[in-house]
């Protein structure tokens, strides 16, 4: 599924990344906790969260993560958004809370992430 679609699915708003609205999405994980994020998402994933702190563009870097969406009506301040143009992140927002955003996508086809194993 293109960003782009998914874009249109919940009715987000893009911030920044509008270069990469044709990247293909095939997983997805919804979570606010970045130590949750870093031991169980893999690299492509779509991340949903609530977080709108520059650690959330470092953890996303860190993991090569595919966009980030803020739920909630959320938008990051300034730093968060150059730390995102920055290291080529798209980050969009929508007003759905996160399991409203979760529940759309996932019925719309896209995939929820394998969990691996704690390490």
């Amino acid at each position: 599924m293109k960003l782009r679609d998914i874009k249109e699915i919940i009715d987000a708003e893009v911030i920044c990344g509008d270069a990469k609205l044709d990247l293909d999405i095939a997983t997805a994980c919804g979570a606010d906790l970045m130590s949750d994020v870093l031991v169980f998402t893999e690299e492509k994933t779509l991340l949903l969260t609530g977080l709108t702190k520059p650690q959330v563009i470092r953890t996303a870097d860190m993991l090569n993560l595919a966009a980030i969406i803020f739920v909630r009506g959320k938008n990051p301040n300034k730093k968060t958004i150059k730390l995102a143009q920055k290291n080529n992140i798209a980050l969009l927002s929508t007003d759905y809370p996160l399991y409203k955003t979760c529940g759309l996508l996932y019925e719309a086809g896209l995939s929820e992430e394998e969990i691996k194993e704690e390490v």
